[in-house]
């Protein structure tokens, strides 16, 4: 099957640049989007303790990926996509279960 999206970051013509993260992809209910949790850690220096945090990034999700709910996938920054959408799902590291 030949991909034919232009926004395929592999196949199209869609630059990445700046921030690549991984995260788990929570829900891929939406067309061709797919919701990637990041878990990270920032330190506050008023009380010298480590606090974890969640963020939930909307990604695109080309065809020729297929990202489903569960796999750890890596997400790069690009162009601004759609309202809301600023990241592209580049490759899926590993799958995972429903």
């Amino acid at each position: 099957m030949e991909c034919t999206d232009p926004k395929c970051p592999i196949h199209g013509q869609l630059k990445t640049h700046g921030y690549e993260f991984d995260g788990v992809v929570v829900s891929a209910k939406a067309a061709k989007t797919a919701i990637v949790k990041r878990e990270y850690s920032i330190f506050l220096h008023k009380y010298e303790r480590s606090l974890r945090k969640t963020s939930r990034i909307p990604a695109y999700n080309p065809a020729c990926i297929s990202a489903k709910q569960g796999d750890v996938v890596r997400i790069a920054n690009t162009r601004r996509l759609s309202k809301t959408k600023s990241f592209v799902i580049t490759k899926v590291i590993k799958g995972g279960h429903e």
